[in-house]
Parts: structure tokens; C-alpha cells; sequence
């Protein structure tokens, strides 16, 4: 599994443990920033991340900001994604058996380094249900479509 991870200048902490948590699980990453704690915009890194998903180079993002609020809002405005924040294991769980979700959002500020790891590993171990969520996602794609 290929997983692109970036965030902003208040994620930068928080991403070296989801990139240490991937390398102990055995998934490939690739860092698509920042890689300072100087001020960026993270509109920029939610279109990169969510580009290379899209594009199928990844098959899941991870983005990180201090709330991630401002990450899965970016990211939500480029087709085809469906970034979820979450703040638990239930939440994690969930993005992905119900929603199909593609890319993870964290909040730094909001998360414990052990929950951190908890939501990562959650949500890379879940898999989409299908059946009667396929018919909702599928619905959002229209959502998706009709503003096009």
C-alpha cells in the first residue's frame, strides 16, 4: 500500500509519527511536506496530496494541521477525494468501512502521539463494506458530478 502524508507547519510533529508509524507497519509513503516549521498554506499541500491519490499514484492520503479541519476542507473540494477527520479509533474505522474515505485528516493539537498511531493503524486496516454504503458513496459522486 502506497500512502501520500503531508501537513502544514503546525502538523510537522505529528507527521514524523504517522511516517515512523507506516515505516513499522510496512507501507510505503512518500513525504510531500513541509518539512519546516516555517509558515505554509495548507491548501497547497491538501492539492498535492490529494492530486497524487486521485491520480492513483497513492492509493490513501495522510494530512495533518493543527485542528485538521482546514486539511479536509481543502482536500474535499478536489474530485474524487473523500477526506475524513477524525479524532478517534471509531471515527477511523468508520471513514473507511462506510464512507470509502481516501485520505485521513489529524489534527495536531487535538491528538496524543498513542492515539495518533491508533487512528493510522485503524484506518489502514479497515476496508470499505460496500453493500448499502456503496450506494451512498456512489450518491456523494453524483453530489460531486452535479457541481461540475
Amino acid at each position: 500500500m502506497r500512502i501520500a502524508v503531508g501537513c502544514d507547519h503546525r502538523g510537522l510533529e505529528t507527521k514524523q509519527i504517522v511516517m515512523k508509524c507506516l515505516e513499522e507497519l510496512g507501507f510505503y509513503y512518500r513525504d510531500f511536506g513541509t518539512c519546516s516549521s516555517e509558515s505554509v498554506d495548507y491548501p497547497d499541500i491538501a492539492h498535492e496530496v490529494g492530486k497524487a491519490v486521485t491520480q492513483g499514484d497513492f492509493e490513501y492520503g495522510v494530512l495533518i494541521c493543527s485542528t485538521g479541519i482546514g486539511m479536509s476542507i481543502a482536500a474535499n473540494k478536489i474530485r474524487g477525494i473523500r477526506a475524513a477527520l477524525c479524532n478517534n479509533v471509531l471515527m477511523a474505522q468508520r471513514s473507511r468501512q462506510h464512507n470509502d474515505a481516501n485520505i485521513l485528516c489529524l489534527g495536531a493539537d487535538a491528538l496524543e502521539a498513542d492515539l495518533t498511531r491508533d487512528i493510522v493503524r485503524a484506518y489502514l486496516a479497515a476496508t470499505f463494506e460496500g453493500n448499502r454504503h456503496l450506494r451512498r458513496v456512489n450518491k456523494i459522486k453524483k453530489l460531486e458530478e452535479s457541481q461540475q
